[in-house]
């Protein structure tokens, strides 16, 4: 016990750092990786694991006490609140950065664009052909993330106007499946966050105003709101450990770790 202690004690007074757990949002995961990278390089006693899992995941971690930082693409529910207080657990909130929301399609799709509501109806299983949206005569086959996942939570509120998603959609356990999935079914569709855009898929255009306008994803549509489905990215944390965290997570929100959620291929959070 004393040991655990001289520990704490000398990163409060002297600088070095503690080891530290971040775990939860496969979409935050590539951000903090890299985020964590940079920080270690330049504070060579600092060790940061991060791991993914979803954010649902990353909050129950929180509640566990099993992790220091909770990685969130969506904000804390009331029932995780409720857990995290009977435990006597205080925490904080931080944005670190902004995601694009990109609808994704087989390169060999002819649909270019789709509107909200067009999503809505794929998802909750109303349209089923892509013919139904201007489409080749093709099955639409529907991927999701899983329901741990911020992504899933967030798509449903946003984008499918809170409807249950429809029992024929196909629950992918990570991001990086989707993208795998959708780049080898000519019929898929599926959701992914702009970091992990690859040329293997193709990102649609989307319309909030039934029509009217439509919005591809991008740095620079995310940048000034233009594209309808952005999202801001969280990281919770319990106050306990407040001193531990802290120079890691401004180290995220300073000039140059801003710059490298740029890099990587999110949103920084100044225009």
């Amino acid at each position: 016990m004393k040991s655990k202690v001289l520990i704490i004690a000398l990163s409060l007074y002297t600088g070095i750092s503690v080891a530290q757990k971040i775990k939860g949002s496969d979409t935050v995961l590539p951000l903090s990786q890299k985020e964590a990278e940079s920080y270690m390089k330049e504070n060579k006693s600092a060790k940061i694991t991060v791991t993914g899992g979803g954010s649902g995941v990353g909050l129950a971690a929180l509640v566990d006490n099993t992790t220091d930082i909770a990685m969130s693409s969506r904000k804390i529910k009331m029932d995780e609140k409720m857990k995290l207080q009977d435990a006597g657990r205080a925490y904080k909130e931080t944005i670190i950065a902004y995601d694009a929301l990109s609808v994704i399609v087989n390169p060999a799709n002819k649909v270019t664009q789709l509107t909200r509501e067009q999503l809505e109806g794929i998802y909750t299983g109303k349209i089923k052909n892509w013919k139904e949206v201007g489409g080749d005569d093709l099955q639409i086959v529907v991927y999701s993330r899983e329901s741990s996942s911020g992504t899933y939570e967030f798509f449903k509120e946003h984008v499918m106007n809170k409807k249950n998603y429809a029992s024929s959609v196909l629950n992918m356990p990570a991001t990086g499946a989707i993208v795998q999935s959708v780049s080898q079914t000519k019929g898929a569709i599926g959701y992914i966050g702009l970091a992990y855009m690859e040329k293997e898929v193709k990102a649609l255009k989307v319309s909030y105003d039934k029509g009217k306008t439509y919005i591809a994803p991008s740095m620079a549509t995310a940048k000034d709101r233009t594209y309808p489905i952005v999202r801001p990215l969280y990281y919770y944390y319990l106050t306990t450990v407040e001193k531990t965290v802290k120079p890691f997570i401004d180290y995220i929100l300073s000039a140059e770790g801003q710059k490298t959620v740029e890099t990587v291929g999110y949103v920084p959070l100044t225009k």
